[in-house]
């Protein structure tokens, strides 16, 4: 497929895509997102973080984050649900009596 630039040239469209992840801190650019997770952590000794539902990685923590909201959507909705876990959402005082209720005065 071929698209032009602004002399009016055909340029191939995978020319212009081409290592279009680039490397925050030296400005390498990769052609794939897999190769520049290598780089940051081999060259630059970069923690990844890790999706914990699929694994996959990211050198930061907010495209990690972006990831599971598009891509993780429905398991997150799911926990974003109070009533998923009643038992952890109770008002103080309904938990203390439950705990206290027990122990009462009848003797």
């Amino acid at each position: 497929m071929l698209n032009s630039n602004n002399n009016g040239l055909l340029v191939p469209l995978n020319f212009l895509h081409r290592n279009k992840h680039k490397c925050d801190q030296c400005d390498e650019k990769f052609q794939n997102y897999d190769d520049l997770i290598q780089h940051a952590r081999h060259v630059h000794h970069h923690t990844i973080v890790t999706c914990t539902t699929c694994g996959k990685e990211f050198i930061h923590e907010h495209d990690r984050l972006h990831h599971a909201r598009e891509e993780h959507q429905e398991l997150m909705k799911e926990r974003s649900h109070r009533a998923s876990y009643p038992d952890e959402f109770q008002k103080p005082q309904d938990r203390v009596e439950k705990s206290t209720h027990k122990f009462s005065d009848d003797l």
